[in-house]
C-alpha cells in the first residue's frame, strides 16, 4: 500500500511548489472555503491592512457594506480625515480581538459602558477610538451621541452582512484596571492621562485570544447565523511595543500568536475561513520585496499582489462571479483612487515618542 507522501500534488513540496518557481509564480496558496460573492454584503473591521481588502473589493464592485456613511455636506477630504469609509463602521483600527468583542458587545447591549472618556486641551477624546475625530469632541455629550452611532452601525452591519473580514492586528493592548475596559490606545499618548496605578499592560496570550474569538464568533451566530467570517493577519509590524522586549522581536510574538488563532479557528470553524495574506507579504520567499524601505509599510506592489491571489484563488475554486455589480459611481472611483500606503493607522503615532 503507498505511504501518503508517494501521490502528493506538486504544492505540497517545498522543491515543486516553492523552490523551483520564481516567488511571484507561486499559486494556490488559498484555497477557499466559501465563494465571496459580488452580490452579497461584506463588511471590514480590524488592524489597517484590513483597509487595503475594502478597497480592493469596492474598486471591483463587490458590495463592500458602508454601515456608517458620512453626511452628506462632507467633501470627500474632509470625509477620510474624519475616519468615514475607512472600516464599515466608524470605530478606526480594531487591533485585538478582545476590543473586537468588546464593541460587539456594546452594540448588543451585552455589556454596560463604564462612561470613561479622555480629555485634552479642553477637548472630549472616545478612548475607545481617541483618533476618530481630529480635534476631538465639544462635549461628553457629543462624544457620547457619535459613539451611539456607531454603535448602531455595528448592528445594521452585523444583521445585513453576508461575509465579515477581520484582520488580526497586536496582542498588546492598554486597559482600565478596575473596570476592565480595554483601550484604542495608550492613554496619555493623544488624550487623556497616564495612570500607572489605573492602566495595565496586557500581552494577551494565545489561549485569551482563542477565547475571546470564540466568544466573537457565537454573538456574531446569535445575531446573524448566515453571517461567514474570513480572517487575515496584519503583516504591518509593531510601531513600539510595550513588552520589554526588543520591536523585533515583540512583533514576531504577537503575529505568530495571531496567526495560529486563526488556524486554529479556521479548522474548527465550517463557516470561518483564513486568507494568507500575511505569508504573502512577509515570508522569506518573498525577499522583503512588499515593504518600503523603512521595513513596516506595505508597498502598493505588494497590495496588490496580495489581492490578485485572492481574486484567482476565489476564481480557481468557485469559476468566475456569474454576475458583477455595475456602477459603484464616485464613491467607487474615490476609493480606487487612493493610494494603497494611504491607511489609517493609530498605532503609527507612537512613532512620535521614538527617541
Amino acid at each position: 500500500m503507498p505511504h501518503p507522501y508517494e501521490d502528493l500534488p506538486a504544492h505540497a513540496y517545498w522543491k515543486t511548489g516553492v523552490a523551483e518557481l520564481n516567488p511571484l509564480q507561486l499559486s494556490g496558496l488559498w484555497r477557499p472555503k466559501f465563494p465571496v460573492l459580488p452580490d452579497e454584503p461584506i463588511i471590514t473591521a480590524g488592524s489597517c491592512f484590513a483597509q487595503h481588502i475594502g478597497r480592493a473589493l469596492a474598486a471591483r464592485d463587490y458590495a463592500w457594506f458602508d454601515a456608517e456613511p458620512a453626511p452628506a455636506f462632507l467633501a470627500p477630504e474632509d470625509a477620510r480625515a474624519y475616519n468615514y469609509g475607512i472600516f464599515s463602521f466608524r470605530t478606526g483600527n480594531i487591533y485585538t480581538a478582545r476590543t473586537l468583542l468588546q464593541w460587539l458587545r456594546l452594540a448588543f447591549g451585552e455589556m454596560a459602558d463604564p462612561g470613561e472618556w479622555w480629555e485634552r486641551k479642553g477637548r472630549i477624546y472616545d478612548p475607545l477610538r481617541p483618533a476618530i475625530e481630529p480635534k476631538g469632541f465639544a462635549s461628553v455629550e457629543e462624544a457620547a451621541a457619535s459613539r451611539t452611532g456607531t454603535l448602531a452601525a455595528i448592528r445594521r452591519a452585523v444583521g445585513e452582512a453576508r461575509l465579515m473580514v477581520f484582520t488580526l492586528g497586536l496582542t498588546e493592548s492598554w486597559a482600565n484596571a478596575e473596570t476592565g475596559l480595554e483601550y484604542a490606545m495608550c492613554p496619555g499618548t493623544l488624550a487623556g492621562t497616564f495612570d500607572p496605578a489605573l492602566h495595565v499592560f496586557r500581552n494577551h496570550r494565545h489561549g485569551d485570544i482563542l477565547a475571546d474569538m470564540e466568544a466573537v464568533l457565537e454573538l456574531l451566530a446569535r445575531h446573524n447565523p448566515d453571517l461567514k467570517v474570513l480572517l487575515t493577519v496584519s503583516p504591518v509590524p509593531l510601531t513600539a511595543t510595550a513588552s520589554g522586549e526588543h520591536v523585533l522581536t515583540a512583533t514576531s510574538y504577537s503575529k505568530s500568536v495571531l496567526r495560529g488563532v486563526a488556524g486554529e479557528l479556521a479548522q474548527d470553524h465550517a463557516h470561518v475561513d483564513y486568507f494568507p495574506s500575511y505569508e504573502i507579504i512577509t515570508h522569506p520567499v518573498f525577499r522583503g520585496m512588499f515593504y518600503a524601505p523603512n521595513q513596516r509599510q506595505v508597498v502598493p506592489e505588494g497590495v496588490d499582489v496580495v489581492m490578485s491571489k485572492f481574486f484567482a484563488d476565489q476564481q480557481a475554486s468557485f469559476g468566475a462571479p456569474k454576475r458583477a455589480r455595475k456602477g459603484g459611481g464616485p464613491r467607487k472611483a474615490a476609493r480606487a483612487a487612493q493610494a494603497a500606503e494611504d491607511v489609517k493607522c493609530e498605532e503609527e503615532m507612537l512613532n512620535a515618542f521614538a527617541r
